[in-house]
């Protein structure tokens, strides 16, 4: 049976036709469709969403110890956060196979920065895979948990962007089961200091084995054309390449990239005349040549950032890029990320705008965009989780400064609350910083394509579950100040922000209102009756043309230059009312639906 699939549903298929039981992971691009596929093989295979991606991973381990093969897919940032679990893991090795999947992102389309992962595989002496399309991202998920289980260790399965939402043809197999290993205790694996050593003795030996394993594997292999230029690359740069130079040159395709393999290496640096390592972003592969003693082309002659496409490798070598159509680019107009009309973060930013000597310490989330124009309300940015954080430590500066009045703000979304926001929150408790905390709750996952959360009251699959309150915890942690609104309402979002900005304590304020994409569950149809059964309307003959509700950022409301007069699009308006309240001459009204 052969499909037409993403690397993404490719990974999915492949997991499930290995006899995956158990998988866990935290959403993110590019690797969020990875556990929603296979959340679809729930006859055979519990997914489940966790709050962050060490917590996924730790579970994955846990059902790994437990004898079951089980994965956990991440973005490349993500790794970052698993990674205590995961070093410690290579020492341990595995009972059921297991595999990581980290998903990175050259290009930086939708993260906040660009690292490669590649070296996270050498860095954990752990073994690892690069697909270079759907078939191959099918293959090697299965052949990942046989590598696990062979050399006991967890495996890295790396793809990025373009193999993660690229699709081809794969040809499909039936599952097979892999059954439940039995668990037996040995302490000799436990992580203490006294069995450390051997552990590690054996993480190196398992190394040359697995450098044995890459030099004889077909995942690496050499096609010979002309020898005047060999090109090495793996994942997607292996399929640019192909689509640049054809057969006009030799390769060396790497699919199993940790350890390199030297041998194979060594012969194909030794028959060409010139060598190519076209690779993403960092120097993994070229060093390797170079410390054979091969000089190269690589870094140092291509981009070492931004994708590896096929223009631009032609436009490297070549000077030059495929011709296309001419056109006045003065015409185009710009098109940036803009908050959707109905956003329940445009109220509180456009009133968060307005306050005076305030510093906003902001996070991951679709409320990064509160940085830009209209609300320039985002003063920094660095991982999920980390804005509360931050701000108490910024807060604890200013408030060394003499006769300092500058007040911390720091926002981040519900999901992200749950990820590592909560740690942060106890930081702020705990040392008492007078910090304004803000809890933008959208009732899901937004910025990732609408995942579940602990806080919506549903799993991945579809289970009805515990729904965590945030107020609730918020409150276990000590916060006394503590209060939640419709931030829809610039009243209450301005009163909210007067109350929290007069304390000299830590609070937090709550925004509670779900994303206007959301797929209402029965709950939220309950909690917010008649949300986005309106919409609103400009009386022309009020409007002034004072262009105050196009200050709101909402792409819903256009201006006409000729007529100087507003107008609200009924496709898209929902009734939010935030330009309603911001009309000076009461020229919007609600119109019912």
């Amino acid at each position: 049976m052969k499909k037409l699939l993403t690397g993404n549903e490719a990974i999915a298929r492949g997991a499930w036709e290995a006899g995956v039981k158990f998988a866990s992971a935290y959403p993110g691009t590019p690797s969020t469709e990875i556990l929603e596929n296979t959340a679809l093989y729930k006859e055979d295979i519990l997914a489940e969403w966790a709050p962050n991606e060490k917590v996924a991973l730790e579970a994955v381990i846990g059902a790994s110890f437990a004898g079951a093969r089980t994965f956990a897919a991440m973005k490349h940032v993500g790794v970052n956060v698993a990674a205590d679990p995961l070093f410690t893991f290579s020492y341990t090795g595995v009972n059921g196979g297991m595999v990581l999947i980290s998903a990175d992102e050259p290009g930086y389309h939708s993260s906040q920065n660009e690292q490669d992962n590649r070296n996270y595989a050498k860095f954990a002496k752990i073994p690892m895979l690069e697909p270079s399309d759907s078939q191959e991202s099918k293959d090697m998920m299965k052949l990942a948990f046989e590598i696990s289980e062979d050399y006991n260790t967890p495996v890295m399965l790396r793809v990025t962007t373009r193999v993660c939402h690229s699709k081809s043809i794969v040809k499909c197999s039936d599952r097979q089961e892999a059954g439940i290993k039995e668990y037996s205790k040995d302490l000799n694996r436990y992580p203490v200091p006294s069995n450390v050593g051997g552990m590690r003795k054996r993480v190196e030996e398992r190394l040359t084995k697995l450098q044995e394993y890459s030099n004889n594997t077909k995942l690496n292999f050499i096609e010979w054309n002309n020898k005047k230029i060999g090109v090495i690359a793996s994942g997607a740069c292996y399929r640019y390449a192909k689509e640049v130079f054809g057969d006009s040159v030799s390769y060396l395709k790497l699919g199993f990239t940790n350890p390199l393999p030297n041998e194979k290496l060594v012969e194909f640096c030794s028959e060409v005349e010139k060598i190519y390592v076209i690779e993403e972003n960092d120097s993994y592969i070229e060093d390797q040549v170079r410390i054979l003693g091969f000089d190269c082309l690589g870094n140092n002659f291509f981009p070492y950032t931004g994708e590896m496409t096929p223009d631009v490798i032609r436009n490297t070598v070549y000077g030059k890029t495929n011709d296309t159509l001419d056109y006045d680019s003065a015409k185009v107009v710009p098109r940036p990320p803009t908050l959707c009309a109905g956003c329940p973060h445009r109220g509180f930013f456009l009133e968060l705008k307005k306050k005076k000597n305030v510093v906003v310490s902001g996070d991951i989330g679709c409320y990064g965009l509160g940085h830009a124009d209209p609300y320039n309300v985002g003063d920094w940015c660095i991982a999920m989780g980390a804005s509360l954080s931050m701000g108490h430590g910024a807060q604890q500066v200013f408030n060394m400064k003499e006769n300092s009045n500058t007040r911390v703000v720091s926002m981040l979304g519900d999901s992200t609350f749950f990820h590592t926001g909560m740690n942060s929150l106890l930081d702020v408790v705990y040392n008492s910083s007078n910090t304004v905390n803000v809890i933008l709750d959208n009732r899901i996952t937004g910025m990732t394509g609408h995942q579940e959360n602990p806080g919506t009251g549903y799993t991945l699959q579809g289970k009805k579950t515990k729904e965590v309150d945030i107020e609730k915890v918020v409150r276990a942690f000590g916060m006394d100040n503590v209060v939640v609104i419709d931030p829809n309402d610039l009243t209450a979002v301005k009163n909210a922000l007067d109350w929290a900005l007069s304390l000299d304590e830590p609070s937090v304020i709550i925004t509670r209102w779900p994303c206007i994409l959301k797929n209402l569950s029965i709950e939220d149809e309950k909690e917010f009756e008649g949300v986005f059964m309106s919409k609103c309307k400009v009386d022309t003959d009020k409007c002034i043309g004072c262009k105050a509700c196009i200050r709101t950022g909402c792409p819903a409301i256009s201006f006409d230059k000729d007529n100087k007069k507003s107008s609200i699009s009924p496709d898209s308006c929902v009734g939010c009312e935030v330009c309603l309240q911001v009309c000076p001459v009461k020229a919007i009204g609600k119109v019912e639906v």
